[in-house]
């Protein structure tokens, strides 16, 4: 019996999915009123008379007839297995719940498209969907019992997650229902802003965005959950991973409703859309309620000594070393002479602080998650045996935790007080260096550094869209700047703990193609960066003031690069490393100084 009940279970999800994705179909192209009387499509006929909106709509009825029986063949199914009243209850509640929606459709019909009848008629359907999904993932769950379970946190977190998302999908249904999908036409933007002037339609929208950005958050969080978990569920991972995938097409179709200005296909794929993450995300928390209980059964992680006890003192402090912050201190110094010649002057000083705690925020957060991501070999280097994670000061997951939300407030703090342009910057800048440097290229490449600065030289890109909202070749040359300057600097450091890499398993430059070589890399790239530098002369109409200084700080650049090429010493590359942080902050220095002067 069993066998029977789980096709009829899947079954039933499936074609009311499909039920709710016909009924967007029905909303997109305006077929509300195509069947004009209820049950009959049109008075005396029960079939339609063949209008394109009449057969939209009477396909919808046909969905719903079809979505009944199934919903009474489950049921009987799950009495005739003697299924727990876990899948058993849901299964006997799903007809009630299908009567329930078709009165309300009748309604609607009646009241011709009342909005609140309308929402009224998609929370039900919200409802019936969660009871099917249960009942089928339920049924699924049962005959594919897993040990590899998350814990009962990941369960709460799913949860919640579903929960804002039903929310939003209420919300967004009521905006819907209600004609005000185009209250705001610039898309991501509310009339120019990211929060409105509040009051009727443009309330209701407002919320539904705010409800999406905390939706997508969230989802994306569930999907970092399950990969990290201790004991990895592949059905979490691939449910999430679905779901993270349907929210962003999501996002792209909703701002292709405003772009479009209503266009049916617009309309009937952010219905179906919104139907399936419903669905996924139910689904992933039936599997995540099922297995957190069974926890326990899982084999422990050995390999985690506990975290130490410590005072708030200590925890703050240890929070604080997570975000690397005289690594966050060097990358402000490029942020604030961008803005000055941005601005050609000084700029507003409520935008440089709004841009400098955004920023530092942001660097805080991918240096937070980078050391969750390198706690393993952190741990066998000499240089970083003290950080954070290695010492036990804070459990991994915690770091994780931490260096995501501050992510996620930094880019909401930048693109509300200062703009989209500098948070969508700041967040590529998290993105490159998580995923590409410190995911990627740190142990495959001794190009890692090389092409991980670039994540470095992001917040001249920052500080110049922070005044002006674009991007211009000033901005690019000074972009260019620091990312030539990254590997001279780093490489200097890397020379003097070169045993530490090779220990790691780290594919530095030195350790891979010798000293030597290194040697003559820095010595090459402190040449290119002098003339860089002096590149943004002609290209930023650069004044004496930073023309002079370019050309004295670089030419010592370049004298102790050939220092360090000739001495083959680490006494030399030492020197070079601590001059390089000087260099920097000299530099930008001259371009602020440059442009308040000038401007």
């Amino acid at each position: 019996m069993r066998l029977r009940l789980r096709p009829l279970a899947v079954a039933t999800a499936v074609a009311t999915i499909v039920l709710f994705a016909i009924g967007g179909l029905v909303r997109g192209t305006g077929s509300g009123l195509g069947c004009s009387t209820w049950p009959d499509c049109e008075p005396g006929r029960l079939f339609p008379s063949g209008t394109i909106h009449s057969l939209i709509e009477f396909s919808h009825r046909v969905a719903v007839v079809l979505v009944t029986l199934l919903t009474l063949a489950t049921a009987a199914a799950a009495i005739a297995a003697r299924a727990p009243r876990r899948i058993l209850v849901p299964a006997l509640v799903a007809f009630p719940l299908v009567v329930a929606q078709a009165w309300l459709g009748r309604i609607v019909v009646i009241r011709e498209l009342d909005p609140w009848w309308v929402t009224a008629h998609f929370v039900v359907g919200l409802l019936l969907i969660l009871d099917v999904v249960v009942v089928a993932a339920g049924v699924v769950a049962d005959a594919s019992a897993s040990r590899a379970v998350p814990d009962r946190s990941f369960a709460r977190l799913s949860i919640a997650t579903a929960a804002v998302v039903a929310l939003l999908l209420l919300v967004g249904t009521y905006v819907r229902a209600s004609g005000a999908q185009l209250v705001f036409t610039d898309w991501p933007l509310m009339d120019g802003r990211l929060v409105p002037t509040l009051g009727g339609a443009a309330t209701a929208m407002f919320l539904h965005r705010v409800l999406a950005a905390v939706g997508v958050l969230l989802v994306l969080w569930t999907a970092i959950r399950a990969r990290v978990a201790e004991v990895r569920d592949p059905r979490l991972v691939r449910l999430t991973t679905t779901a993270l995938a349907l929210f962003v097409a999501q996002i792209v179709v909703g701002a292709a409703n405003v772009w479009t200005r209503l266009r049916p296909w617009a309309i009937v794929g952010h219905v179906a859309l919104a139907v399936l993450i419903w669905a996924t995300l139910v689904a992933l928390a039936t599997f995540a309620t099922r297995s957190s209980g069974e926890v326990a059964a899982a084999e422990p992680d050995v390999d985690a000594p506990p975290v130490r006890r410590s005072t708030l003192r200590d925890r703050v402090n240890a929070y604080y070393r997570l975000t690397k912050p005289r690594i966050v201190l060097l990358l402000l110094i490029t942020t604030v002479p961008a803005m000055a010649l941005a601005a050609r002057g000084v700029p507003a000083p409520l935008l440089v602080v709004a841009t400098l705690v955004g920023g530092a925020m942001a660097a805080g957060s991918a240096n937070a998650i980078n050391m969750y991501l390198d706690r393993d070999i952190d741990a066998v280097m000499r240089r970083t045996r003290q950080r954070p994670l290695p010492a036990h000061a804070i459990a991994p997951i915690e770091a994780l935790r931490f260096g995501f939300v501050l992510g996620a407030v930094a880019f909401y703090l930048l693109a509300i007080a200062v703009n989209v342009l500098a948070a969508t910057l700041a967040g590529s800048a998290i993105a490159f260096y998580v995923f590409v440097y410190t995911m990627w290229l740190k142990r495959s490449t001794t190009q890692n550094i090389v092409i991980g600065g670039a994540a470095g030289a992001m917040p001249a890109l920052v500080g110049w869209a922070a005044v002006t909202g674009t991007i211009a070749w000033p901005a690019v040359v000074l972009f260019a700047i620091v990312f030539v300057w990254t590997p001279p600097h780093f490489w200097a450091l890397a020379l003097r703990y070169a045993g530490d890499y090779a220990a790691a398993g780290v594919p530095m430059l030195p350790v891979v193609r010798g000293e030597a070589e290194t040697r003559r890399q820095i010595l090459l790239y402190a040449l290119v960066l002098f003339a860089v530098t002096l590149l943004l002369v002609p290209v930023g109409s650069m004044g004496p003031i930073y023309t002079a200084t370019a050309v004295v700080l670089g030419g010592v650049f370049v004298y102790r690069a050939l220092v360090v090429w000739r001495a083959e010493d680490v006494p030399s590359s030492r020197r070079l490393f601590t001059y390089s942080i000087a260099y920097l902050a000299g530099l930008f220095g001259a371009v602020a100084v440059d442009a308040i002067v000038r401007g």
